[in-house]
């Protein structure tokens, strides 16, 4: 008798709005973001996700400490039980540290993500432009 666990995490996973931001001449981090949605009966994390165009790609979130915003990585995000979790400014995002090549508006970029079961999702997403950046550019340390 198959389970419904018989189906891999990423095949469960439906991605929607994926973007990376454009970075400013001699920036060397960006972050992108969409919206996971989850068709399983169970909860999926995500617990890493990769790119050609970044030396390391780490997952975030913001936290408030002291009255101040500040990110933090995280080690994984979780999608829940036919639920959807955003990525987006402020809250869970993907960042992408040590970029290899400038992301410029226009351009159309790949990130690997895997989930607990050792399954993978690749998103195309494009690369928008900078609007409302709020912050999100800090250098991280390294």
């Amino acid at each position: 008798m198959a389970s419904a666990m018989s189906k891999n995490e990423a095949s469960q996973i439906e991605v929607s709005n994926p973007y990376a931001r454009e970075v400013p001449p001699g920036a060397m981090a960006s972050a992108s973001f969409m919206t996971l949605k989850n068709t399983s009966d169970h909860d999926i994390y995500l617990i890493q996700a990769d790119s050609k165009v970044a030396k390391e790609v780490q997952l975030h979130t913001h936290i408030h400490d002291n009255g101040v915003m500040r990110m933090r990585q995280v080690p994984d995000i979780k999608i829940p039980a036919h639920g959807m979790t955003m990525l987006q400014p402020g809250g869970f995002h993907i960042m992408l540290i040590g970029l290899k090549q400038k992301l410029v508006k226009g351009q159309q970029i790949q990130v690997e993500l895997t989930f607990k079961d050792g399954s993978h999702k690749t998103v195309n997403m494009p690369v928008k432009a900078i609007q409302g950046m709020g912050g999100m550019m800090h250098m991280h340390n390294m």
